[in-house]
């Protein structure tokens, strides 16, 4: 197979100098009918302010007389900016693109919870514009590298931005895990599965099956049994520098390795999936200061009665 050349970014000639646009990458949540109206218009107001846009598949059903590209191909193309428009969901598959580049993301929430993609859809040309004056701060999310092993080889790896779960399927029969902590037998219990999350996973699935809400810069690594069958055991916060090991000592069929909720490998007997901090991290634009207790309040009613 051939390798496809990198395609070259467009250039605008200012005063006879020839001047790269900045790219900008579009991926969008398929199936929302506000992008039948808002993405021509955007790829019209980018080009009018000298932005070359880059569409996904999704995004690219919604223009006419655009290039496509394939969404794992969009971090190669070098876009100085990521945009987001869908759900946290959305954002999550699109961490794992642009993760390794460092493309900073704009999250614009087109779904129904939005925690992650806090950015209202009326505000997305202000942070556009904002971004492109230098004026929007950029935060960093940390990430989670973890290895499934399997009879001492490596099968698949993984970075999440929210968390990795070992969980049964359809079966209602519990599973047998074991969990180390930095090589330290912390846990063998049985439940129905187990997460391992980051900061920013700890309003997700971990929230969910009874975990703490951790402030997504603070420095740690969570494990969290589901519905574990033991009154005296709890969720753990560890230390972000942390090695995770968790041992799937015996599992009922249909039994998976998530990651972000959306990739799936069957699990076996045997099997160890090794979690650590990746060297990976998701970047977010941010307009104002970090809003993170008015999003709890506003998003998971914190505090209310």
């Amino acid at each position: 197979m051939t390798k496809r050349p990198a395609m070259m970014p467009a250039v605008l000639s200012v005063g006879g100098t020839l001047i790269a646009m900045p790219r900008v990458a579009i991926i969008s949540k398929p199936q929302k009918e506000e992008l039948r109206q808002l993405l021509p218009e955007l790829v019209l107001w980018m080009k009018a302010h000298g932005f070359e846009p880059l569409l996904d598949p999704v995004s690219a059903n919604y223009v006419t007389d655009e290039a496509v590209h394939p969404r794992p191909e969009l971090s190669s193309l070098a876009p100085d900016l990521a945009i987001v428009l869908g759900g946290d969901g959305t954002l999550l598959a699109a961490a794992r693109v642009f993760a390794r580049s460092g493309v900073p993301i704009l999250s614009v929430n087109l779904g129904a919870l939005g925690f992650l993609t806090e950015v209202p859809l009326t505000d997305l040309y202000s942070h556009l514009e904002g971004w492109n004056q230098g004026s929007c701060c950029v935060e960093e999310r940390a990430m989670l590298h973890s290895e499934l092993w399997r009879e001492g080889r490596l099968q698949c790896e993984h970075d999440a931005l929210n968390d990795v779960v070992a969980a049964k399927g359809t079966i209602a029969r519990m599973g047998h895990f074991s969990v180390e902590v930095d090589e330290q037998l912390a846990a063998s219990f049985r439940a129905d599965g187990v997460i391992v999350s980051t900061p920013t996973g700890s309003t997700a699935y971990s929230l969910a099956a009874g975990g703490p809400v951790l402030v997504p810069g603070v420095d740690a690594l969570m494990v969290t049994p589901i519905c574990p069958h033991q009154l005296t055991l709890r969720p753990m916060v560890v230390r972000g520098e942390s090695r995770i090991l968790v041992r799937i000592e015996g599992i009922p069929d249909q039994t998976y390795l998530t990651v972000d909720g959306q990739e799936a490998i069957p699990l076996r007997v045997g099997d160890e999936l090794r979690c650590r901090r990746s060297t990976c991290a998701v970047k977010l634009i941010r307009l104002g200061d970090n809003r993170f207790f008015d999003l709890l309040r506003s998003k998971l009613k914190w505090g209310e009665r």
